[in-house]
């Protein structure tokens, strides 16, 4: 028998030695139009970012080591232009000679991969800008770095390669853009777990564009302008393309194999094409998904070599092994977070039509690597889902520092042999302090599961706080509310709950959080066995603080980490001068939160001013927690950062007298818009267009009768009570129907002063509105008032946000200006 093989790098490779095992008399060619075979692909980003030091590494197999292994004929730099299945034919050209020519099989594996997408956006072929896919691109573009030494680039697409080559590039010394079209990176993962990998991104100096599309490429001198969507520009020298693959099947148009609307073949469980002398493998095949069983592609190595083996085995013994579907586990570093995942995310859940609740569950929990009290212990976020019914698990996603790896496969092995949500109660794991705890975090999934199931919690995700209407308990240690609150929420610690149940609200709905979601359990199961309604948030106010803090939060409260330090023998920062007050070192490390923040605010109390605490933790949280807390008890963080696994921070308590600075005046401006006159309202929004001008934070506070500026012209069918609908039809509906505060001439002036400001060429009340949304002015409406007078929120235009004193208050404090009008 004669077996030609069309590709070959992992599922070529692979097919030609497991038919080498299994049939040793049959005559096997291997045809691959690059330059290199069986080498590895997922390697190459690692080896551009230096993490890799040798090439030959990569290159797991010659040709000559593969005949003389193996006896398999390869042919590199032959491409095969043509199949015909009719002929049992295959037509080759050699790249180096050019020559054209056929040959004959009885048996035809392809396995041609995928090719990265280059969408027709103008400029994508000038100089400088990259795909990476082979080790001939790889070459390229270390090539590139070598000689044109860029200082930065940018990468388009956030998939696994984009994330890999963006991580890369920093570790090169490059800073790094990375633009996503999306409102997220790495697609396989919910948006509330893809959240962290934005923060850590940032953190780690990537500058992360999302929700935004490359419009062209253009040459300028030297450099090439990335013009984006939304009318933005990015100057750089190096571009590096990530925006996912497609088959690699154009030769095989019209040789009457069965093919999708994307170009991948269609094959059956035994990876048999259309064409009985025909198999298919990779990432250029059809496959089942494991889930759901519908067609899908999916182009991971993993897959790609089972495929291989199961071709194999069909040639040995036809019929004798089947492909029973793929669950898309896949996993990837984002510097030193690692995130990974198995089966469906809750899009894809939501996509076939199943709703939270009556068809899925979620269970999302916080944990450790290992035991808290051994070194080196770090958080992960396990979040599952599965059936409501059956408890099978659909999903899985987990992110974290250590131990990512083993539990995702676990998860992934439970699935495909059909275990349910239940079932990781009962696993038996190995435990030891240094690898795990004697509860593992998958037991921890599969006992929060249950306790779901048991009606014992209700977990609340963060998507859901508004949905509800819930009263929220903050039982966190007031040490912790230095970290950072959510408005509004009641604050008694955990230890106090049970002594102050009585200044609780029995007809209230309270939503419980801590800092991860285990001390929220606890409450809520007091609270329930107390008779009152109560829910846990789940992952507590690290899930909210991921939800709520912007990038321009994270920059102004944070040190990067790519802000390296370490620590001399003398207690001074590298590269720092002696310090010039006592220094106290403090170990926090194997404490989770609040442990390392707590052990900081008792060290701090045994302290002068001017002296400093040096702090090693192992909690990741540490890192961010340090500089919010600093910056709200009066304190100073001189450095954080990582060294290894450990987290470092230099802190000084105060400053001493002669080293006080001069606080910075603020310049923001807020006002309160009290009045429904059309003239006060056109001067407050002139005052706050020219502030916002001038780069300045413009907050506006509508109250009583200044709401009727934010309401609509037209009339908002919505439910009110005799009262309220004599306060709507007395007040003016929106500023069309608004009058003046002096002269209004029963209407007329209002006409005239509009008149006048077209003359003058001053703009309207409305462009005027318009103006301030667009510019960024921060539109409050009062909630009381609204109350009060019948408002409701529906009746408001859009861009407008409800709050209280509180919420203005809070703006108020960081404003230089604050106007009455």
């Amino acid at each position: 028998m004669k077996i030609i093989i069309v590709g070959g790098v992992a599922g070529g490779a692979t097919a030609a030695a497991r038919i080498r095992r299994l049939m040793e008399e049959a005559t096997v060619v291997l045809y691959e139009k690059g330059p290199y075979i069986s080498y590895a692909n997922c390697g190459l980003p690692y080896y551009i970012g230096g993490v890799i030091k040798d090439r030959a590494s990569l290159l797991l197999q010659t040709p000559e080591k593969f005949d003389s292994h193996y006896h398999v004929e390869v042919k590199v730099l032959h491409e095969v232009l043509k199949v015909l299945p009719e002929e049992q034919k295959v037509i080759v050209k050699d790249l180096q000679t050019g020559e054209t020519f056929e040959d004959s099989y009885d048996q035809l594996v392809l396995s041609p991969g995928s090719q990265p997408l280059r969408p027709p956006i103008q400029g994508i072929d000038l100089p400088g800008i990259f795909t990476l896919w082979n080790v001939p691109d790889t070459d390229r573009i270390k090539r590139f770095l070598e000689e044109k030494r860029p200082k930065n680039a940018v990468v388009v697409g956030g998939g696994f390669i984009g994330i890999e080559m963006a991580e890369n590039l920093r570790h090169a010394g490059l800073e790094v853009t990375l633009v996503e079209m999306m409102n997220q990176v790495m697609a396989p993962f919910d948006y509330d777990m893809a959240l962290m990998l934005h923060r850590h991104l940032r953190e780690c100096g990537v500058q992360l564009m999302l929700e935004t599309r490359v419009e062209r490429f253009e040459a300028v001198k030297d450099q090439l302008s990335v013009k984006l969507s939304g009318g933005e520009s990015l100057e750089t020298q190096l571009v590096i393309l990530c925006l996912g693959v497609r088959p690699q099947t154009v030769f095989l148009k019209d040789s009457g194999l069965a093919m999708n609307a994307r170009g991948a073949l269609v094959v059956d469980e035994h990876m048999l094409t259309n064409d009985p002398h025909i198999y298919a493998l990779g990432d250029a095949v059809e496959v089942a998904d494991f889930v759901s069983q519908a067609p899908t592609m999916i182009p991971l190595a993993g897959p790609a070599n089972k495929q291989a083996r199961i071709v194999a085995d069909n040639l040995w013994k036809p019929g004798s092994s089947a492909y029973r579907g793929s669950q898309g586990t896949c996993i990837v570093q984002v510097f030193d977070l690692t995130a990974a995942t198995t089966g469906h995310n809750e899009r894809q859940l939501q996509t076939r039509g199943l709703r939270k609740g009556p068809d899925y569950d979620v269970v999302l929990i916080q944990s450790k690597s290992h035991a808290g009290y051994y070194p080196g212990s770090c958080g992960m976020t396990l979040k599952a889902l599965c059936e409501t019914e059956s408890r099978k698990i659909l999903g899985a996603q987990i992110i974290g520092y250590d131990g990512v790896d083993k539990r995702i496969d676990v998860l992934a092995a439970v699935q495909r042999l059909g275990g349910t949500l239940d079932d990781l109660q009962e696993l038996e794991l190995a435990y030891a302090p240094p690898y795990s705890s004697a509860k593992d975090p998958i037991n921890m999934v599969g006992f929060v599961g249950n306790n779901q199931k048991k009606g014992l919690v209700r977990h609340v995700q963060i998507p859901e706080m508004k949905e509800g209407d819930y009263t929220l308990l903050d039982i966190r240690v007031p040490e912790e509310w230095n970290l950072g609150e959510i408005e509004g929420a009641v604050q008694i610690p955990l230890e106090q709950l049970r002594h102050r149940l009585d200044e609780l609200d029995r007809d209230r709905h309270y939503l419980v959080f801590c800092a991860i979601g285990v001390r929220g359990y606890i409450a809520t199961r007091i609270l329930m066995q107390h008779g009152f309604m109560a829910s846990n948030l789940a992952g507590g106010y690290a899930a909210y603080n991921n939800y709520s803090c912007g990038e321009e939060e994270l920059v102004c409260r944070n040190i990067p980490v790519s802000t390296m330090m370490d620590f001399s023998e003398g207690g001074a920062a590298l590269g720092k001068a002696p310090l010039d007050g006592k220094t106290v070192t403090l170990d926090a490390c194997g404490l989770q939160c609040p442990g390392p923040i707590m052990q900081v605010a008792e060290a701090m109390k045994a302290l002068e001013e001017g002296d400093y605490l040096q702090v090693s933790a192992t909690d990741p949280g540490f890192l961010r927690d340090i500089g919010a807390w600093s910056e709200r008890t009066g304190n100073r963080l001189i450095e954080s950062g990582k060294v290894d696994k450990t987290i470092q921070a230099l802190i000084q308590k105060g400053q001493p007298r002669a080293m006080v600075r001069p606080a910075e005046i603020p310049h923001n401006k807020t006002i309160v818009v009290f009045s429904g006159d059309l003239d006060k309202a056109i001067a407050s929004l002139i005052i706050a267009n020219g502030a916002a001008s001038m780069g300045r934070k413009v907050t506006l506070f509508f109250t009583f009768w200044g709401l009727n500026v934010l309401r609509k012209s037209e009339r908002v069918p919505v439910k009110k009570n005799l009262l309220e609908r004599m306060f709507s039809a007395m007040m003016p509906r929106g500023t069309g129907k608004m009058g003046l505060s002096r002269m209004n001439f029963m209407g007329m002036g209002p006409r005239l002063i509009r008149k006048i400001m077209r003359d003058k060429n001053v703009d309207q009340v409305e462009a005027l509105l318009e103006q301030a949304l667009k510019q960024g002015v921060h539109l409050i409406a009062c909630n009381m008032s609204m109350d009060l007078m019948g408002i409701r929120e529906e009746e408001l235009i859009d861009g407008v946000e409800m709050g209280g004193v509180a919420s203005y208050l809070a703006e108020a404090e960081n404003a230089d200006t604050n106007l009455f009008i």
